[in-house]
C-alpha cells in the first residue's frame, strides 16, 4: 500500500491571518531561538524580524511544510547567523585591540627613547657639580644627605642645586613634560 505524502502550501493572505500566526507561535520561537542565543532581548530581535520578513513578503513566500517547521527552521538558522556575526565581531575585536596594543607598546617604546635621549642631552648641558648631584639623586636613587657627605658639601647647598638643576630641565624639556610625567612620574619632584 503506497502513501503519497502530500504537502499543504502555506500562506498568509490577512492580517487576521499572521495575527493567528503570532499569537500561536511567538512565544515558542522566542524560547527557541532563547536557547541558543541566551540573550531574551535578542531572541525576541530575530523572531520579529523573521515574522516582520514573513509579513512584508507574504505574497511570494510560500511555505511547503508545515508552517511550525519553517517557522522553527527560520528561527534555528537566524540565531546560528546572529552567533555566527557575534563571533566575528569578538574575533576582530580582540584582534583590533592586540593590534592596538602592539602599536601603543611600539610607539610608547619609540616616545620612551626620544625622551631619554633628550633628557640625557639636557643632563648633560648642566655644569659639572650640579650634573653630578642630579645624577647621584635621580639615577643613584642617593637622598641629599647621603649626597652632601659624599661630596662633602651642605644639605642646603644640595637641595640648592637640585632646585637650579630641574628647574634648567623643566625649561628645556617643556615640550616633553607631560610625556615625562607620564612616562618617569615624579621626574621634576624636590626632595
Amino acid at each position: 500500500m503506497n502513501q503519497s505524502i502530500t504537502h499543504i502550501n502555506f500562506r498568509i493572505e490577512t492580517k487576521q491571518d499572521f495575527e493567528s500566526l503570532f499569537n500561536a507561535h511567538y512565544s515558542n520561537l522566542c524560547a527557541y531561538a532563547n536557547n541558543f542565543l541566551k540573550d531574551i532581548d535578542a531572541a525576541e530581535e530575530v523572531v520579529q524580524e523573521i515574522l516582520f520578513k514573513l509579513w512584508t513578503n507574504r505574497d511570494s513566500i510560500i511555505i511547503t511544510t508545515s508552517i511550525q517547521s519553517y517557522l522553527f527552521r527560520s528561527v534555528r538558522n537566524a540565531s546560528l547567523n546572529v552567533i555566527k556575526h557575534i563571533n566575528i565581531r569578538e574575533d576582530y575585536k580582540v584582534q583590533h585591540e592586540y593590534e592596538m596594543q602592539d602599536s601603543i607598546s611600539s610607539e610608547d617604546e619609540m616616545i620612551i627613547t626620544e625622551l631619554e635621549q633628550n633628557i640625557r642631552a639636557a643632563i648633560d648641558q648642566l655644569p659639572i657639580e650640579r650634573k653630578k648631584i642630579f645624577i647621584m639623586s635621580r639615577y643613584e636613587g642617593l637622598k641629599y644627605s647621603e649626597i652632601a657627605e659624599k661630596l662633602n658639601l651642605s644639605v642646603s647647598t644640595v637641595e640648592n642645586q637640585m632646585v637650579k638643576a630641574l628647574k634648567y630641565l623643566r625649561e628645556e624639556l617643556v615640550d616633553y613634560l607631560p610625556w615625562i610625567i607620564i612616562f618617569f612620574g615624579n621626574f621634576f619632584k624636590t626632595g
